[in-house]
């Protein structure tokens, strides 16, 4: 099978795109903890021993959270953003990788498609990839509370947990997380001398202090969860390792001579045949060559000076801010649409304003002094004057979609030519001003989870002609120039992009429509559908004859779908929305 299709069907999964950005992320913070860890070499293996832990987490706890977290904060009313590169590049390398569209190679017929069975296939490998790593280390746990619960209170020696005397040949080790004992294979204090057995106790009572136990159980459900990443495993490597010389450290600091704590190390490992069990913290874990070289030379580290700790700080501050100012600082596509009229754009000088009679017959038309409406309620002036759909305004009265109205209203003589250079948006923007002088509307913005129609590709491609580029020596209308007519559902496109087709969608459905379909060229096409308020025809009508209107034909979605080649997906998503605090009827003119 072509590999580029398999990622294709791969990639179109949500959630397979959101799990691929998640360990791309968290392989970056372990590589991060990797280079602070170099750096740190000569200094205490405690530190080096939670930079490794807290990449450990970074698994279960990803960027994304952060990015979230910095949403949370995020005013309502969008934030500018930067005008170099930098916030967009720093999104492309937090999320690198995006749901796909999905093709196929043929579209004979109804098929099972691969991207049918393969997210369940990867599910079900996970699930038993986890089912494995869980029971191996149940395993170990089992076998160990096994000893414990045959084991005796140790008659000659005492620490400051509970000391066991086990009959199973095991090394001494710290087991249990809240409740933590020492366990100690029964005749092992008869090979230790009374100095080397206090080396050993204050080696485990070190594992306590530092509740190793807890965080390497942690790193275990980690390590169960993501199995099939092997940079998991070497960070559970380095745990163990780092955490063995944290203790040493802690155990010579405390006055144990380094070479009595070496023979005890050795003397232990020449009394127990098992190796140590992962659920236990125990005195020979790691690579014991090296261990017991490190500490006859004395275990030498070197505190943190002023330099490294404004290092590890800076690194902690960049983990935390960055992902959260990104958050704050990203404009969603959703909320950019909503913009306050800007103070540069003209605004109407006189404005007359009545109740309409003309309730069956709307229209809007922009002259070159100002606008002329007839008939149109105050919810579509609403609409119009922030570029967004009803479902985005909330918080009216029923009465700005049933009261009509008819509006004149122009700008100064000085101010009419720079109507001309005014985009189709900013003339309807400048009706804010007007709705907020004659009707006195008051609104804020608010960011609201709200039903939302996505534009994807849909299976078997997308079914667009590319428009080819503008002639400048042709007359006439120019490409991206689209005409639409609703009466029987309709829109015959010319240059068209994506975008505007979501715009126009919108106003259809009355729900935003946002374009997922990573399609950025203009396209000719034509789009035929029957409207869900076309009459039924009255008994006796013919389909499509006179007297009637056609109803055979598809509905809005699945004309997209089939003479598109898009589809319309629904789903939540934060947008931006127009909160209605005050409107009235309009004041006298």
């Amino acid at each position: 099978m072509n590999p580029s299709w398999m990622w294709r069907d791969l990639a179109a999964a949500p959630w397979i795109a959101a799990m691929v950005n998640h360990l791309w992320q968290s392989t970056l913070a372990a590589l991060a903890a990797a280079l602070l860890t170099l750096a740190l070499r000569g200094n205490r293996a405690g530190v080096r021993y939670w930079l490794w832990f807290l990449a450990s987490i970074s698994f279960v706890f990803p960027f994304s959270v952060l990015i979230a977290a910095g949403k949370v904060f995020r005013p309502a009313v969008p934030i500018a953003a930067p005008g170099n590169s930098f916030m967009p590049a720093l999104q492309q390398i937090a999320e690198p990788f995006s749901p796909a569209p999905v093709f196929v190679l043929s579209n004979t017929g109804p098929s099972l498609h691969l991207a049918d069975l393969l997210p369940a296939l990867l599910a079900a490998l996970w699930a038993c990839g986890a089912l494995l790593a869980a029971m191996r280390y149940a395993r170990s746990w089992l076998a160990i509370r096994s000893a414990v619960r045959t084991a005796a209170p140790h008659p000659r020696i005492s620490a400051g947990v509970p000391v066991l005397e086990t009959q199973a040949l095991i090394e001494p080790g710290i087991f249990g997380v809240f409740k933590p004992v020492l366990l100690f294979p029964a005749g092992i204090e008869d090979r230790l001398t009374g100095a080397q057995l206090e080396a050993i106790v204050a080696h485990e009572m070190s594992h306590v202090h530092r509740r190793d136990n807890f965080t390497f159980a942690i790193h275990q459900v980690v390590q169960a969860l993501f199995w099939f990443h092997p940079l998991v495993w070497f960070i559970g490597a380095r745990l163990i390792d780092e955490r063995e010389r944290a203790c040493d450290e802690a155990t010579l600091e405390t006055g144990n001579d380094s070479q009595v704590y070496a023979e005890g190390i050795l003397n232990v490992c020449r009394f127990c045949i098992e190796s140590p069990a992962a659920c236990v913290a125990g005195v020979s874990g790691s690579d014991l060559k090296k261990r017991v070289t490190r500490i006859l030379r004395g275990c030498v580290v070197h505190h943190l000076g002023p330099g490294r700790k404004l290092i590890l700080a800076a690194a902690g501050v960049a983990v935390l801010l960055l992902p959260a100012a990104l958050g704050l600082l990203h404009t969603d596509r959703l909320l950019a649409q909503t913009q306050d009229a800007p103070s540069d754009i003209p605004k109407y000088a006189v404005a007359t304003i009545k109740p309409s009679k003309s309730v069956d017959r709307i229209m809007l038309m922009f002259k070159p002094d100002g606008v002329s409406m007839t008939g149109v309620p105050l919810q579509m002036m609403l609409r119009s004057a922030f570029d967004v759909e009803d479902d985005r305004i909330v918080g009216a009265p029923e009465w700005v979609k049933s009261e009509h109205f008819d509006v004149e209203a122009k700008v100064d003589p000085a101010d009419a030519p720079k109507l001309e250079k005014l985009k189709r948006n900013e003339r309807f923007m400048m009706l804010q001003p007007l709705l907020e002088e004659r009707f006195g509307l008051k609104f804020h913005h608010e960011t609201r989870e709200l039903p939302v129609y996505t534009l994807v590709v849909a299976r078997g491609g997308p079914k667009l002609k590319q428009s080819a580029p503008d002639d400048p020596t042709e007359k006439g209308p120019k490409k991206g120039r689209m005409t639409m007519m609703n009466a029987m559902g309709s829109i015959d496109a010319n240059g068209s992009s994506m975008e505007n087709l979501s715009h126009i969608l919108s106003s259809q459905l009355g729900r935003t429509v946002v374009d997922k379909t990573g399609l950025t060229g203009n396209y000719d096409y034509t789009l035929k559908w029957i409207p869900d308020n076309v009459p039924a025809p009255p008994p006796g009508a013919t389909a499509g004859g006179d007297s009637a209107a056609d109803t055979s034909g598809p509905s809005l979605f699945t004309a997209v779908q089939e003479q598109l080649g898009l589809k319309l997906e629904s789903e939540k998503a934060p947008v931006d929305v127009i909160v209605i605090d005050r409107v009235e009827q309009p004041s006298a003119n």
